[in-house]
């Protein structure tokens, strides 16, 4: 007896639904740091604000940000100082509640807490980033310190990212390559991701994937422009550091950008704590998992190196057999994300990768 003609089952509907938080507002240029009061008002925010700042920072940016502030909002700063940083996020947050939107003007520590105090207190955030070393300044993820090593929280995205390429041409190169390097993980990124997809069935967007792939594409194609304090440079950096935190956004997750090579940095930040940047860790995993994956690794170091990036772990001043350990270790590093380094490595083959970085 066929069932086809019964009508007892409610009939099912697409119930799909995704949310993506993206900037509503993008500049990016030469003296864009005077266009912030326009992008407040076109947000129409609130008339408080706290700038959240470095010590540094807020003489390089900072204050001029509140200066041009001053005259429409009422404007506090916070001074995102050393200490814990637990304690330093709770000070802000504090600070945030009594705001109607936070500015975070500064790198990536900075950026970060700005993040989590604004997600903890429900503000909006604007993000004003002095250096171009990390996709964190428009994704929805922030790095937070802790004594295992720096852990990966979700975080409010923001709303605006206004990046002026004098300010941050004007920041050391080892900043704006160690962002090279950081896009330039993508590549493996998306590649640990894609085999998560086959293997264990993790659900994977294309629309992200692409758009990451894509900006890795830009930046290893443009790598011979990326020149010391270049506002051109800082141009193309910086769109791409921006274009990899939407795909972030899209996907809902940092996968489009954090793979094996996120997984090592991230391990190193146990093992040799201080040591290098966090772009330059990845990019020297992303030599390492490409050739993993059968890629082209040799093409990731050469750019890596046109763009000023280490490409060994004696270049960040790391000795290679703790780089072998952080290997090992990067599978006991957030277990959940399946990536080509969980497929067996063993120590004898993490020593033989280890030493083909330094092979020509």
């Amino acid at each position: 007896m066929s069932a086809d003609g019964i009508n007892l089952l409610r009939a099912k509907v697409f119930d799909k639904s995704k949310w993506m938080q993206l900037p509503r507002d993008v500049v990016i240029g030469h003296g864009v740091i005077e266009q912030i009061p326009a992008v407040c008002e076109d947000l129409s925010l609130g008339d408080s604000a706290l700038v959240i700042t470095g010590d540094k920072t807020r003489d390089i940016a900072g204050k001029r940000v509140e200066a041009l502030l001053a005259a429409s909002y009422d404007v506090t700063t916070f001074a995102a100082g050393g200490g814990d940083p637990f304690e330093t996020i709770k000070k802000a947050e504090a600070a945030a509640a009594e705001a109607a939107f936070v500015i975070g003007v500064g790198g990536g520590r900075v950026i970060d807490m700005a993040k989590i105090a604004s997600y903890n207190t429900d503000r909006h955030f604007i993000s004003v980033p002095t250096a171009a070393s990390h996709d964190g300044i428009a994704s929805s993820r922030a790095s937070v310190p802790t004594a295992d090593g720096n852990v990966s929280l979700a975080a409010e995205p923001p709303v605006a990212v206004i990046a002026d390429t004098a300010v941050i041409a004007s920041a050391p190169h080892r900043l704006l390559a160690a962002g090279c390097a950081d896009i330039m993980a993508n590549y493996t990124a998306i590649l640990d991701w894609e085999l998560s997809h086959r293997l264990r069935g993790e659900p994977l967007s294309e629309y992200a994937l692409t758009l990451s792939r894509m900006t890795a594409e830009i930046l290893f194609k443009n790598a011979d422009l990326i020149k010391p304090h270049s506002e051109e440079s800082a141009w193309i950096v910086t769109k791409a550091l921006v274009s990899s935190g939407v795909a972030m956004s899209i996907a809902g997750s940092s996968r489009p950008g954090s793979g094996g090579e996120h997984k090592f940095s991230h391990a190193l930040d146990r093992l040799a704590p201080e040591k290098g940047l966090h772009g330059e860790k990845c990019g020297i995993g992303a030599i390492i998992t490409m050739y993993l994956h059968g890629g082209d690794w040799r093409g990731i170091r050469d750019s890596l190196k046109k763009v000023g990036a280490p490409t060994t772990p004696a270049g960040i001043g790391v000795d290679d057999e703790t780089a072998v350990e952080a290997l090992l270790a990067a599978r006991t590093i957030r277990p959940e994300r399946f990536t080509i380094l969980d497929m067996g490595l063993t120590r004898e083959s993490a020593r033989d990768l280890v030493k083909m970085l330094y092979r020509e």
